[in-house]
């Protein structure tokens, strides 16, 4: 099967010069793209200069994540897509478990791998983990990370397993499904747009896989810092642009009217800690998903899972109960 890595840059010259060597040595079997999100930096030249297998796409504009790769994979023939942050180290042979599996099941659309932190090693990382799961009320968790609390790699999670969805920061898929399902969502910008194409693509019957035996390191925040406000009003926003778009029609209504509470609660939290950047991102999150919301409604599906969520309220889990560690 012909894999293509490609790499979504913007302005990450340095990231390039960092991780892009580990990529090309460990990825033998694979054909290595930077999509450029119209970079001002001098990322393009350092490719050409000094990596010539390396191909480029350039997109005319910084697109996002979500438009950025869609535009840039028009131009990348291949049956597997593996979509890497720039900040991503692999290691050797981290390509051979996941197309094993891809060659094996036919029905396995979408594959991650073990996801560990580039700062501390022996920890999985905020992106991704060990793999993705949403509660009822469409907040995302991981199997060895849930909200900010960190799990340290024990082993516990070395076994392959169906997940909900897989981290953008380091995601394969194949590339006829891709096109099925139209890519991600340009409205989302950046942010879940990969959480919101694993759901369409489970709502189409497709199987999302963890393979822990491939293994990646990820920085994380490199191009949007964890303490961004805009990463707080694309959060917000773009999960209520994702449940709206793949709830069941009979919780959809409700959902979203307890997420408003819930969205309102976070809102007090960051008044009363100061951090007015981040409620005024939760206001400006809430009047732009408002806005998006008759389009958003309009790409629904026929079909929605009824049984999308593991557990009820991971917000209940993890600050009323204080159970800090996965439990599916």
């Amino acid at each position: 099967m012909k894999i293509a890595v490609v790499i979504l840059n913007w302005n990450g010259v340095t990231l390039l010069e960092q991780f892009l060597p580990s990529i090309l040595r460990f990825s033998a079997d694979a054909t290595v793209y930077v999509a450029d999100n119209a970079s001002t930096d001098d990322s393009i030249a350092f490719v050409t200069d000094n990596f010539p297998m390396v191909h480029i796409v350039k997109n005319e504009s910084n697109l996002g994540f979500a438009k950025g790769y869609n535009e840039a994979l028009k131009h990348v023939d291949a049956e597997i897509y593996a979509l890497v942050n720039s900040d991503i180290e692999v290691t050797e042979n981290w390509l051979l478990p996941i197309m094993q599996t891809f060659e094996k099941e036919p029905q396995t659309a979408i594959i991650q791998p073990k996801i560990l932190d580039f700062k501390n090693k022996e920890y999985f990382e905020y992106a991704g983990a060990a793999g993705g799961f949403i509660d009822k009320y469409g907040y995302p968790y991981c199997r060895g990370r849930i909200f900010d609390t960190l799990e340290k790699d024990k082993g516990q999670y070395d076994n392959d397993c169906e997940i909900f969805w897989a981290s953008g920061a380091c995601f394969f898929i194949r590339s006829s499904v891709y096109r099925e399902l139209k890519g991600f969502d340009d409205d989302f910008f950046a942010h879940q747009e990969e959480i919101d194409l694993c759901w369409r693509a489970l709502n189409k019957g497709q199987k999302i896989k963890y393979n822990h035996k491939s293994v990646v390191y990820h920085v994380g925040g490199a191009t949007l810092k964890q303490g961004n406000p805009e990463k707080t009003f694309l959060n917000f926003r773009n999960s209520l642009l994702m449940l709206t778009k793949n709830l069941p029609k009979k919780t959809l209504y409700s959902v979203l009217a307890y997420r408003m509470i819930l969205d309102g609660i976070a809102g007090i939290h960051f008044i009363f800690k100061g951090s007015f950047s981040h409620f005024f991102a939760i206001l400006k999150a809430h009047a732009s998903f408002y806005r998006l919301f008759s389009n958003t409604y309009k790409k629904r599906e026929l079909i929605q899972l009824k049984k999308y969520y593991s557990i009820k309220s991971i917000v209940m889990k993890y600050y009323i109960n204080n159970d800090k560690l996965f439990v599916k």
